[in-house]
């Protein structure tokens, strides 16, 4: 079925279009990752504006704040990791995930040349973007991987972005820390080294999820079937114009070594990102149950709590 609509879908995107006066549509996004290509495409390639949406790109630096400017309704859609949304969740906020990105987690932890492995971190800094976000997640599991407690046996710094991160490495202000690609080719470029690599571990994990809240779901669904269709063209842009979607990653990420990015379009492109922005449950399973490790309420949570999949049915019944 997933086959099915990745091949069908482009044809009945390119049927599709919206009339009438553009409606304001803020779609906010929580990294410099590549994850986030099928927006950044949909923006640059006006599959937005030819849905009718007067679209805005925002980027807020880490999952957590995320969550909570789209609380504030500073932002219409959030694609941020799946337990920032869950853990907004349990803290009052209306939130349903109605499609994901990606479903796995995606980081590696980079060290300085002289520290070869993760036991060697005992006592040292490591760098995240913000407690709960997915860069934090990944450390942590990559810590007890390898029998360190993250509370207890190393220190882990709130630096806000995945670029402070990197900046923080390099000026030797941490020892190790947690990054993405792009970003992380560029640190293995530098002459870091990467001790952990979280996405190899093949953790399923909504990483980022597309949230909206339910308020806006109630009022304004065709918003988000016209944002849907968009991005789906988006991906589908990325995967068939490689030069157009390294314009994309230079732009947004702010890298202009054609070598990093085409590593980060490869990676991502190949690898990766889902050709259609379907939910894996296991995935939602997961990010519960990281979020009850520190909120005891989500331990009997079950996935479709949080999920509304009614407009990835929609996509999927138009193509036929």
């Amino acid at each position: 079925m997933k086959r099915t609509l990745a091949i069908l879908f482009v044809v009945f995107l390119w049927a599709t279009g919206a009339g009438g006066a553009a409606d304001r549509l803020r779609i906010g996004y929580s990294s410099i990752s590549g994850a986030y290509v099928g927006i950044w495409v949909a923006h640059d390639a006006g599959f937005f504006a030819r849905e009718g949406l007067d679209d805005q790109v925002i980027l807020i630096p880490n999952g957590t704040q995320l969550a909570q400017v789209t609380v504030a309704g500073e932002v219409d859609i959030a694609a941020l990791g799946g337990a920032a949304a869950i853990a907004a969740g349990f803290s009052g906020a209306d939130f349903k995930v109605i499609g994901a990105n990606v479903n796995k987690l995606i980081f590696s932890m980079f060290a300085r040349p002289d520290i070869k492995r993760v036991e060697e971190l005992k006592g040292k800094k490591i760098g995240i973007t913000r407690f709960g976000t997915s860069a934090d997640i990944s450390a942590r599991y990559a810590l007890k991987q390898h029998n360190l407690d993250p509370q207890k046996d190393v220190i882990l710094l709130q630096l806000g972005a995945i670029s402070s991160v990197a900046a923080a490495l390099r000026a030797g202000s941490v020892d190790a820390g947690m990054v993405s690609p792009p970003t992380l080719f560029l640190m293995e470029k530098l002459g870091f080294k990467e001790i952990a690599n979280i996405t190899d571990m093949d953790l399923a994990f909504p990483n980022p999820a597309m949230v909206v809240l339910g308020d806006i779901i109630r009022r304004k669904p065709d918003l988000i079937d016209r944002f849907m269709r968009a991005y789906v063209r988006g991906v589908h842009r990325t995967r068939t114009d490689k030069d157009f979607a390294l314009k994309s990653y230079a732009k947004y990420t702010g890298i202009q070594d054609t070598a990093v990015l085409q590593k980060a379009y490869d990676f991502y492109v190949g690898k990766i990102i889902e050709k259609a922005p379907y939910i894996n449950m296991v995935a939602m399973q997961n990010a519960i149950e990281e979020v009850a490790k520190t909120i005891p309420a989500a331990k009997n949570a079950k996935p479709e709590q949080f999920v509304d999949a009614r407009f990835l049915d929609k996509l999927e019944k138009a193509v036929y």
